[in-house]
């Protein structure tokens, strides 16, 4: 149960891009690399965007333009949860006979955790339930707008210096009539379909196509500030109607300082994501398309091809005494695999943080198959592998308990850490299979890890 309930006592190497070391429940596997994978060393491709309360699906661009937030969905602004729609029964006048009366149904925003409603802070009740709510309008708007088209017009600008950059270190060694004669230069063009044809041709931006220059004037700052209200150092404080830091940054482009300034705002978009190995371009993780459904398509996560290492039980650990450390090894696919223990050379780059010497089994060890039914089977007769008693501690189901030996070398370290090798048989059966001379069956690699053990501190 250590390493189940601490996972990062046992952590599995990762030979990509960075080396990593992780708990393998946190790793993916690539089938047809056949190596470990973790998200630094995968690409994260965004399959679709959802609104996590009321799971409707929309495309990236329509996100991109509603900023990433859904249009009918609210959070609380004291305490971040999802605001429901309440019913309730006004009196309002009738339209024949303005002195009379009638119940007419209004609808506004509450929140079932804190309490709070959008008549709290003002906002009109509404005669529909669905439909836009009254939103404060950011007296900025059209400030920071002028800003945003500003840099995406210098953004465009130097896009286009960089390309004709380019195109002519591209021509420093082509006489220009050469080009000309035999129509080179539209080739040089064909070859960049995205690349506008007056960065090609060295035109500027005024023999281009026309555009609208956009300026903008500088921010001017003010010498006379608004006054501090009178009663401000004689007012006493209710915390209550103070806004919080979070409650602040959540609403950036108001900042509101009172509880009765706190507006809602539109619920955060969630994302789909894919997972692709950088090395092969195949998928790791591929989920369903349908925000209601948590399956996936693809999920190759390591946990269900690579055998799992766990501590059972560990002694007191003892300065240059040997020790007896109980550890488990798990199978989790369908056939059986054969494990070799391998103790980690001098020099290894790989043992970069071992603290004691561990001697590991020189035999084999052979798991069984996973079967899920294998443990309500009673009559299943159990298979007989010969195991020597010295190593192999328990045989259940594609489960064994083995012993290694572990000697700490050093005593001021504060946890004792061991490294081996695992090198085992794996069996693609879900790539194409080839047919070899004896029948069908796929061919079995051997693949090898580096699994490192944090066993705890010494005993007094």
């Amino acid at each position: 149960m250590a390493s189940l309930l601490q996972p990062d006592r046992v952590t599995y190497l990762v030979r990509g891009e960075k080396r990593i070391r992780a708990p393998l429940s946190q790793l993916y596997f690539c089938r047809y690399c056949g190596e470990l994978r973790s998200l630094e060393c995968v690409s994260h491709e965004v399959d679709s965007h959802y609104c996590p309360s009321c799971l409707e699906n929309m495309p990236s661009a329509e996100a991109k333009l509603k900023k990433n937030r859904c249009a009918n969905c609210f959070d609380c602004p004291c305490c971040m949860h999802t605001l429901s729609t309440r019913a309730t029964n006004i009196p309002a006048p009738l339209p024949d006979d303005p002195t009379k009366t009638t119940m007419k149904k209004a609808y506004y925003l509450a929140c079932g955790f804190c309490r709070w409603t959008s008549r709290d802070v003002g906002m009109a009740d509404k005669s529909v339930a669905s439909g836009g709510w009254q939103e404060p309008e950011n007296p900025h708007t059209q400030r920071l707008n002028k800003l945003i088209e500003y840099h995406q017009q210098l953004a465009h600008r130097e896009k286009q210096e960089r390309d004709r950059k380019k195109l002519a270190r591209r021509r420093q060694c082509m006489p220009l009539a050469f080009s000309e004669k035999y129509g080179l230069g539209t080739r040089l063009q064909r070859q960049r379909p995205g690349a506008p044809i007056s960065s090609l041709a060295g035109l500027s931006l005024k023999e281009g196509e026309d555009q609208k220059e956009i300026s903008v004037e500088p921010a001017q700052a003010l010498d006379e500030v608004e006054p501090l209200p009178e009663d401000c150092y004689t007012r006493p404080i209710s915390l209550t109607e103070v806004t919080t830091l979070r409650q602040r940054l959540l609403q950036p482009d108001f900042q509101p300082a009172g509880a009765s300034q706190l507006h809602p705002r539109h619920k955060h978009l969630l994302m789909k994501r894919s997972l692709r190995c950088r090395k092969c371009e195949h998928n790791l993780s591929k989920p369903e398309f349908n925000p209601t459904s948590i399956k996936f398509k693809i999920q190759l996560v390591a946990v269900s091809y690579i055998p799992e290492v766990r501590i059972m039980s560990i002694p007191n650990l003892r300065y240059m005494k040997e020790s007896q450390v109980l550890l488990t090894l798990t199978n989790p696919v369908e056939n059986i695999t054969h494990i070799t223990l391998v103790a980690c050379e001098e020099g290894d780059p790989d043992d970069m943080n071992s603290t004691a010497q561990v001697v590991v089994p020189s035999k084999e060890l052979v798991l069984a198959g996973k079967d899920a039914a294998a443990e309500y089977d009673e009559l299943a007769e159990p298979q007989d592998f010969q195991d020597d008693p010295d190593v192999v501690a328990f045989r259940k189901s594609n489960k064994i308990g083995f012993f290694i030996k572990v000697i700490p070398q050093k005593e001021e370290d504060a946890d004792v850490t061991v490294s081996f090798k695992i090198r085992h048989d794996f069996r693609n059966l879900a790539a194409t299979i080839r047919l070899n001379e004896e029948g069908s069956d796929a061919d079995a690699i051997w693949l090898l890890h580096h699994v490192e053990l944090k066993l705890g501190p010494l005993a007094p």
